[in-house]
């Protein structure tokens, strides 16, 4: 059938392009370009990365055709990053590029192409059993991105193909390098899509008003002041500019309201601790939500092990979620997504 691959110029989906041609596929490459304020600064690699993927393209004998999504990008993810950090929160734009851009825009584009499925670079699986698509982990436990492709619904998935999701990254990069890929030893990109690796206040102060306020400790008294709520995460430890003697200082609250950060000593400090989050918008693989009454395991960021936890209340697309036990530095903007097993079940945005 005819494939179209989403190819980044990274080693994942140059990968995924190269074991799409070898089952038989007819395979086309398509170079997404999401950003284009700054294309000519010093950190962004739009260029280099196109570079790498026609390189990668030339090298298995595809055709690559680059398309510009920039706008959509634009009005779809930018907009509400920045619509969310305006309000307090911390949102992960990688979330919503993959339902908005990666899934939507670009599986649009592929049909339009005369596509039968699209496949990415991504470390997760696509199972159909029990009339019904189940989005599963990535077998690589350390490279696993389901958390980040939790939204996807049973249309998008009916339509995608996940080529390396099954392998470790240590197997990827053998394929690749045994293939001849130029970019087999390429270094894995990190942080937000359209920031790179440049300083993240530094980006977002471009955007966004600087509005000084207090900084406070548990008790309400002043010790500092911040830059704007924005700019801070819960959980953060450094760039608040506290020092002095004891444990070291993490943002525990933004009070919106009152301008007013609040910090507290220590990394196991009980403000930093929470054992119940409320999530709105809640979205779900299947179309329904998962039986409340099942124990289920989530994580309320990428990085983070899972923990047992339970569905208390499922109200429209409002959910409440309860912890065996507490999770640390949960943030409001941030995805909960839970898990059955290997089985990815949805999630929602943290509201509280």
């Amino acid at each position: 059938m005819k494939v179209v691959v989403g190819m980044s110029g990274g080693v994942d989906s140059a990968v995924a392009a190269l074991l799409a041609k070898r089952a038989g596929h007819d395979v086309v490459g398509l170079f997404m370009k999401n950003w284009e304020d700054d294309d000519d600064d010093e950190y962004c690699s739009t260029r280099e990365d196109l570079i790498d993927a026609a390189a990668a393209a030339d090298r298995i004998g595809i055709e690559l055709e680059a398309v510009n999504f920039s706008a959509e990008y634009k009005e779809r993810v930018f907009a509400e990053f920045l619509r969310e950090y305006a309000a307090g929160r911390t949102p992960n734009p990688d979330v919503l590029c993959n339902a908005e851009i990666k899934f939507r825009a670009f599986l649009d584009h592929a049909m339009r192409l005369g596509a039968e499925k699209i496949a990415t670079g991504h470390y997760a699986r696509v199972d159909f059993s029990e009339n019904r698509f189940h989005l599963l982990r990535g077998k690589d436990d350390g490279k696993d991105q389901s958390y980040f492709l939790h939204r996807l619904t049973q249309e998008q998935l009916a339509h995608v193909m996940f080529s390396v999701g099954g392998l470790k990254k240590t197997e990827v990069r053998r394929i690749a390098l045994e293939a001849g890929l130029p970019n087999h030893a390429k270094k894995d990109s990190t942080g937000i899509c359209f920031i790179g690796e440049r300083p993240f206040r530094e980006f977002l102060n471009r955007y966004l008003p600087k509005e000084p306020g207090r900084i406070v400790d548990e008790n309400g008294n002043a010790i500092g002041e911040h830059m704007g709520l924005a700019f801070y995460t819960i959980g953060q430890r450094k760039g608040i500019g506290i020092g002095g003697a004891g444990e070291a200082w993490y943002v525990a609250d933004k009070r919106i309201a009152l301008n007013e950060l609040v910090v507290v000593q220590g990394h196991a400090h009980p403000l930093l601790m929470k054992q119940t989050l409320s999530a709105a918008d809640a979205a779900w693989v299947s179309g329904k939500a998962p039986d409340a009454a099942s124990a289920h395991t989530a994580k309320t960021r990428y990085r983070q092990a899972d923990a047992p936890c339970r569905l208390a209340k499922v109200l429209d697309s409002e959910i409440r979620v309860d912890f065996s036990s507490p999770q640390w530095a949960v943030t409001p903007g941030q995805s909960v997504v839970l898990y059955d097993g290997e089985i990815c079940l949805g999630g929602g945005v943290i509201s509280s």
